[in-house]
């Protein structure tokens, strides 16, 4: 794993900073790489109850590196074709799908820019809590691009077909409040509390039912293609598993006795 992407563990959080805060963390091909070799480090440890999304200094990632792209314009149509394709498969797909498959929750801690790939990356995470100072844009019509990371898949689900139209073609920018009210993010708090308020969160979900955190995300993701019928079966069986753990047992024993129950992560 290189630099450009760094990874701590402590008391079950893991955190994955982007790291070249002097280009506002903007994605170059290194840290795709980094991405990618941290997201599938973390999701499958054992001890990794939460993740963290952080960007190293003031801003979350401000998308793509211009100067790598420029490096690449000496290239004939044909062979920057298969150059940046090959890229977004090979790096940033798996990154994202590592992510979204992940059986612990996921957090993006957003201040400064989140533009482009960034915006796609904050829009993986389960759960996102941003800077008041924290500015969105999809930003890739301003350099006549199409959006990679999933971003089409998650905006339309989340602001609307109509919206996700508008934010990809104007391009336009977002204030921390616009983005709250589009549900783009959850919370909005002052950027001298964002490291307390999601580490609150972070803390609270490391100490939760593990397994039935990772149900509820299973569910979450298979509802936009399941049937009723489906996803009702789905629900049956997820809750059964989690009945049969030791988590659920110290639910109920807790709640009969008034304390506050502490889970296992079993």
């Amino acid at each position: 794993m290189n630099d450009t992407v760094r990874i701590s563990v402590a008391a079950g959080v893991a955190t994955l900073q982007l790291n070249r805060p002097a280009q506002l963390n903007a994605l170059s091909s290194e840290m795709m790489q980094g991405l990618r070799a941290a997201a599938e480090q973390a999701t499958a440890d054992p001890s990794v109850h939460v993740i963290v999304i952080e960007g190293a200094g003031s801003h979350f990632m401000a998308g793509g590196d211009i100067r790598e792209f420029h490096s690449h314009l000496h290239l004939d149509a044909a062979a920057r074709l298969e150059t940046f394709r090959a890229m977004i498969e090979q790096w940033i797909n798996p990154a994202i799908a590592a992510l979204r498959n992940a059986p612990q929750p996921v957090i993006a801690k957003v201040r400064g820019a989140c533009a482009g790939f960034g915006l796609s990356l904050m829009l993986a995470c389960d759960l996102a809590l941003a800077a008041e100072d924290a500015v969105f844009t999809t930003a890739y019509a301003q350099i006549a691009l199409a959006p990679d990371g999933a971003q089409s898949w998650f905006l339309p689900r989340i602001a609307g077909s109509r919206k996700a139209a508008e934010l990809l073609l104007l391009s336009e920018r977002l204030s921390a409040a616009q983005a709250l009210e589009l549900g783009l993010v959850n919370r909005v708090v002052p950027g001298a509390d964002l490291d307390a308020a999601v580490a609150a969160i972070a803390a609270r979900l490391a100490n939760g039912p593990r397994q039935a955190y990772a149900e509820m995300k299973r569910l979450l993701q298979s509802t936009a293609t399941s049937t009723l019928a489906e996803q009702s079966s789905a629900e049956a069986l997820a809750f059964a598993r989690c009945a049969a753990t030791g988590d659920f047992t110290e639910g109920i024993t807790a709640f009969l006795d008034k304390r506050k129950p502490s889970f296992k992560g079993r």
